[in-house]
């Protein structure tokens, strides 16, 4: 719940939520309309305006570290991205090979209005690179600040995709961590139950690698064949993940700072962050203007 509301809260920080509450407040064509909507746009953007500017002062204030070289604690990295263990996602509606995604699917409704039909985000691991070695990203909790975006329409839906793609420059600034190989908590079940289910998104592969007699299907014995795969995949790479001195994580800081991952360098992500800070302040002192005019208007 705490998650979905960070989430949340950083999509409104960067949205025109105050432009909707004005919008609305036009359509009422009433004084006492608009001067609801301005007052609900002054504590928004006063909140907005105290939240874009941490995230600017965040990102401005902590240095870059390298992996090999990074403290424990609240860290920025940047470097580039690669999948887990060499198995990439599969993105849900165009299938590319990627390490992060999220995707909406809308649909039009009798009144021709976009309505949202479905959506979702992966939430597995990664792993960030430099040139003096490699840290795991765990994006759960994390505000996904992600560039690539595809959007596309068949028929009466259109689709929406946001990837974080292999060897994409990716920054990320969280909790860092350095766990020894004994720290690991590996299940080897559960990770064979994963990889399979992984494996049954890329139907034609899956086929290819097991289907023996070619019928198109896979029976109960070239089932267990791919189970049995799986298992030896698994297994290796615990094995190689056990047989390193040291693990490094970045995740979700437990006191509540800014988790932040994406494909921008945090230059541009600094002035885009101070940019909003200054929309969200001026909305926020033209409410303060516009209040009082209102009530007069509407005791008229």
């Amino acid at each position: 719940m705490l998650v979905r509301l960070r989430r949340g809260y950083g999509n409104l920080v960067t949205s025109g939520g105050q432009l909707i509450l004005l919008l609305i407040g036009l359509k009422t064509e009433s004084s006492l309309g608009m001067f609801v909507c301005v007052a609900l746009m002054a504590p928004i953007s006063l909140v907005a305006w105290i939240s874009a500017w941490r995230r600017a002062r965040a990102i401005a204030d902590t240095p870059t570290s390298r992996v090999a070289s990074a403290a424990q604690g609240y860290t920025e990295l940047i470097g580039s991205g690669k999948p887990l263990a060499g198995a990439p996602l599969m993105s849900p509606l165009s299938h590319v090979p990627c390490l992060w995604f999220r995707y909406t699917v809308e649909r039009k409704d009798n009144e021709n209005k976009w309505v949202q039909e479905d959506k979702g985000e992966s939430d597995a691991s990664f792993i960030l690179v430099d040139d003096t070695g490699e840290c795991v990203i765990d994006p759960e909790g994390a505000e996904m600040l992600i560039t690539k975006k595809d959007s596309w329409i068949q028929g009466d839906r259109r689709y929406t995709e946001w990837l974080l793609i292999e060897r994409q420059k990716i920054y990320a600034l969280g909790q860092f961590a350095t766990r020894g190989s004994v720290d690991l908590d590996l299940n080897l079940v559960e990770d064979v139950k994963l990889l399979l289910a992984e494996w049954k998104t890329r139907t034609a592969e899956l086929l290819e690698r097991f289907d023996l007699d070619k019928n198109g299907q896979l029976d109960l014995k070239e089932w267990e064949l791919a189970r049995a795969q799986a298992k030896r995949e698994v297994a290796t790479n615990h094995r190689e993940l056990r047989a390193s001195s040291e693990l490094h994580v970045m995740h979700l800081p437990e006191d509540g700072r800014l988790y932040l991952i994406s494909d921008l360098d945090p230059g541009k992500l600094t002035t885009k962050y101070r940019w909003w800070s200054w929309f969200h302040i001026i909305i926020f002192f033209g409410a303060l203007i516009a209040l009082p005019i209102l009530w007069r208007m509407e005791s008229f």
